[in-house]
């Protein structure tokens, strides 16, 4: 059975956070979602830190549970640092096999930010050095460029990023076998880069709310269901398609950062536009914010629609929470689509099997027509788009 794992969110003690995000709500929405794999999120934080201890229950190495719900440890840190005069910031996942090694990290880097002060914190801190403190408490551990693309915060971002990864991670680079494609882009995008042919694209929620867990997801299949840190940060190094079976992704275009743009002048452009205006808002003069769409025209060495020989395959969704409000024609937090929501999940069980695995006729027996229709729609690919910019979410619709 393949199991799904979400492995990027953030706990109540992260900014502009749900007060939600606490370990029995995450286990109760990762039930609804059907996930099966939870990242913690925020180990470093001291407080985070001892609730999941005294939280989850050790099932074997590298892997916790609560509730049913298996969980690894991980976190986000942001590392603000200086080369040559120039300042950067990237953010990087952190996955760690257990609580010693947890500590282990936590020591060596408390010395460059405060880790109370926020879930992901702020280090003063080269991301060449991170990966070296990350492997040397213990080999088992893995270091992620979170959301590559995000303009301020991505590695390969436009406005605080790098060309390639050993730029950005230097002599560790050798030791980064994954990176996270974030909402604004999906794997098509990133397989237009040779240089990550080898490294494994992975796909999380970086969930704020209990509701956003497993908008993005990744789906692996595992012989050995009792050793599942093991097999899976295995199958993510060595890009195993026959364990990492896929991907589960956002409509790129609905992430907050797809096209160029300027969000307080409510301008939105294609990069061709933007280039032809030399990337300056025709509203306000001022520099647009370049968005992941651009920077991939910018990096790639391959046409559109190339898809490497290794590439592990991606599903794109839409939450269901949003197609039922759209076709009821009502907001997404209303009564109405709350109550087809539960009534769904109870007799299918969770989300993902709705949104992916049931028979449209199957679904047209409990719910409406329309709602049917748009889950098919959606599965199709039969959507209108309206992109994301400059930290505004897009939209996606069904095709009318």
């Amino acid at each position: 059975m393949p199991l799904i794992a979400d492995l990027h969110i953030h706990s109540r003690y992260s900014r502009a956070t749900s007060p939600e995000m606490n370990i029995p709500s995450i286990a109760k929405w990762a039930g609804i979602k059907g996930i099966q794999i939870m990242g913690t999120g925020d180990f470093t934080h001291p407080e985070w830190l001892n609730e999941l201890k005294s939280s989850l229950k050790p099932v074997g190495y590298g892997t916790f549970e609560y509730e049913g719900v298996k969980f690894f440890l991980t976190a986000e840190v942001s590392n603000i640092f200086y080369r040559r005069g120039e300042g950067f910031k990237v953010h990087n996942i952190i996955l760690a096999p257990d609580f010693e090694t947890v500590e282990k990290i936590i020591c060596q880097i408390s010395g460059y930010g405060k880790l109370a002060s926020d879930g992901r914190p702020i280090l003063v801190l080269d991301p060449e050095e991170l990966v070296k403190i990350v492997l040397e408490a213990s080999v088992d551990s893995m270091v992620i460029p979170a959301h590559v693309w995000t303009p301020h915060f991505g590695v390969f971002g436009s406005a605080s990023g790098f060309d390639s990864l050993p730029e950005g991670f230097g002599s560790q680079s050798k030791n980064i076998f994954a990176i996270e494609t974030g909402l604004s882009s999906n794997p098509a995008m990133n397989w237009r880069l040779s240089a990550l042919d080898n490294i494994s694209l992975i796909s999380n929620s970086d969930a704020h709310s209990p509701r956003k867990l497993g908008r993005e997801a990744n789906v692996f299949a595992l012989p050995d269901s009792t050793n599942l840190y093991a097999e899976i940060t295995k199958a993510i190094k060595t890009k195993d398609r026959s364990k990492f079976l896929y991907t589960i992704e956002f409509f790129p275009e609905e992430g907050k950062y797809h096209f160029d743009g300027h969000r307080l002048c409510a301008y939105r452009a294609h990069p061709q536009e933007t280039i032809a205006q030399k990337l300056i808002c025709p509203v306000c003069k001022k520099p647009v914010t370049v968005g992941v769409l651009h920077r991939v025209e910018e990096l790639a060495d391959r046409k559109l629609k190339t898809q490497p020989s290794k590439a592990i395959p991606f599903k794109s969704l839409i939450p269901l929470a949003e197609i039922i409000a759209e076709v009821l024609g009502v907001g997404r937090s209303t009564q109405k689509v709350e109550k087809e929501y539960f009534k769904l999940i109870t007799r299918f069980g969770n989300e993902f099997t709705i949104l992916m695995d049931t028979e449209i006729d199957e679904l047209s027996k409990y719910t409406s027509a329309g709602i049917a229709a748009g889950i098919d729609k959606m599965r199709k690919g039969d959507v209108e788009i309206n992109p994301g910019y400059d930290g505004e979410f897009g939209i996606i619709s069904l095709a009318r």
